[in-house]
């Protein structure tokens, strides 16, 4: 019986402008930081801050994201192999077994998070003369909405996929079978130049397909979980006084943003890391349970801070 709500991912890398190709996932990043900046405006012109403190705290969150993820995948997931390439860390090529450009294929949102926190600090002794904890608790808003759109660039990547399943909401990622040039090897089918395949009824498509699993889409589960956290927090501070908590906006979001990722961990593929020395759980799931935690102590010990 075929099921109706089974969905063919297989899209082309982005929008091929023919002198420069814009990637979905470079733009998913964009989306995130632009509607990151965006949010938290309206957060400064709330609290009276100057527009120049935004600017400044744009500049080093942008920095620490991509800098933070990036080791955080280094070190925590593929230690093994950028320790014998260490050039690779921070340049977008590999060098054997011939030179090519590769992009940034590893980011670490757990990296990135780290790196977040402690900019933060400095940001907040150097720049916003506040406590730590009062930016943090600002700054986690835009952050849960950034990571909805990280998790759709991801899709668009056809990466950090789930186990094979039968579910209905089963995704066939075609990309991550084969590559591009095999698909097109296997078919004689050119590559797709917009987001879905449009011939998908093609027999020769057809048959490559036979051989593609069903998968859960982890990607959208987790961004599903992203916008539910990022709704509470946005209520919180936009309909509440528990804005008023030092540190409490900062714990919610620890708990649940980490907890989200937590759960979808149990239908996600491994990402690599130090699971197979700990066992149980993957090396995501360790990694969020420290945040979980300290998110529960800001929650429990949060206070009202003197405002001035």
């Amino acid at each position: 019986m075929t099921n109706l709500l089974a969905i063919t991912w297989n899209p082309s890398e982005g929008i091929d402008l023919g002198f420069f190709m814009i990637r979905y996932y470079s733009l998913m990043f964009i989306v995130a930081f632009g509607l990151g900046w965006y949010i938290m405006k309206k957060i400064f012109d709330r609290e009276n801050e100057p527009i120049e403190k935004l600017d400044t705290l744009f500049i080093w969150t942008v920095f620490a994201t991509l800098l933070g993820a990036r080791l955080g995948h280094v070190f925590f997931y593929d230690w093994e192999y950028f320790r014998n390439h260490p050039a690779e860390i921070l340049l977008p090529f590999r060098f054997t077994p011939e030179f090519e450009f590769t992009g940034f294929q590893g980011l670490a949102s757990h990296g990135a998070a780290i790196a977040i926190i402690i900019t933060m600090y400095f940001f907040s002794k150097n720049v916003m003369k506040r406590p730590l904890l009062w930016v943090l608790d600002h700054v986690v808003i835009p952050v849960a909405s950034g990571a909805i759109f990280v998790r759709l660039g991801n899709f668009f990547n056809s990466e950090i996929i789930g186990f094979k399943t039968t579910s209905p909401f089963g995704v066939q990622f075609v990309r991550d079978h084969f590559s591009a040039s095999e698909a097109m090897a296997s078919t004689q089918i050119p590559e797709p130049n917009s987001a879905f395949h449009a011939i998908a009824n093609d027999p020769k498509f057809a048959a490559l397909l036979e051989q593609v699993p069903s998968r859960h889409p982890a990607q959208l589960y987790e961004a599903f979980g992203y916008i539910i956290v990022f709704a509470v927090l946005f209520f919180m501070y936009w309909r509440t006084d528990l804005r008023e908590r030092m540190g409490f906006l900062f714990g919610t979001f620890l708990v649940m943003l980490w907890s989200v990722r937590f759960i979808v961990e149990f239908v996600k593929e491994s990402q690599g890391g130090f699971e197979s020395a700990l066992g149980l759980l993957s090396t995501g799931q360790w990694l969020s349970i420290p945040f979980i935690l300290v998110g529960f102590y800001f929650i429990f010990f949060s206070d009202r801070p003197v405002r001035g």
